[in-house]
């Protein structure tokens, strides 16, 4: 036992001369990073739907629930329809994230599904291209060739991130 007790005097001595003269301190350690930035949740509203500005050329229309509608006949942009997308892809580019959508749809033919979407596709390859000539990477642009919708019309819709399909009830969506 007194041992023990001799052991523990020491061992407590020694501790406490430890912490009376004090060692080197390490060095601070490096500040911590940046917290990463908030991105709004799947689906939730974009903080500002970017507008090619005003006036816009004929033929186009800003949505009321965000976003731009194109009126296109053919694949063919019209030169002040392309500088608009241009200016509206640099828009969409400064947005810190999320993937633009790129839906186009046709009035004919009606009897020719294949045609029907492949004519949707030129036209949303049209506008893919004038939206990449702005700065947006084309990688961040989906494109939804529909075809020929129960409405038939010669449309293109520029959806910002989290702004719903207006199409979607016409999809079966």
């Amino acid at each position: 036992m007194r041992r023990r007790a001799v052991l523990a005097g020491l061992f407590a001595g020694s501790v406490a001369r430890a912490q009376d003269v004090p060692a080197e301190l390490p060095p601070e350690p490096p500040p911590a990073p940046p917290a990463p930035p908030r991105l709004a949740p799947e689906g939730a509203p974009a903080p500002a739907q970017p507008t090619p500005g005003d006036p816009l050329p004929t033929g186009m229309a800003v949505l009321p629930t965000g976003g731009v509608r194109l009126v296109l006949e053919s694949a063919a942009l019209d030169p002040a329809q392309a500088r608009a997308l241009e200016i509206l892809g640099r828009r969409l580019a400064a947005l810190p994230a999320g993937r633009i959508t790129v839906e186009a749809q046709v009035s004919a033919p009606a009897n020719d599904v294949s045609v029907a979407r492949r004519a949707s596709l030129a036209r949303a390859q049209a506008v893919k291209a004038a939206l990449i000539a702005g700065g947006l990477p084309a990688t961040r642009i989906d494109l939804r060739p529909l075809g020929r919708l129960p409405a038939g019309v010669d449309r293109v819709d520029v959806l910002p991130p989290g702004v719903a399909s207006p199409n979607a009830e016409a999809r079966g969506r």
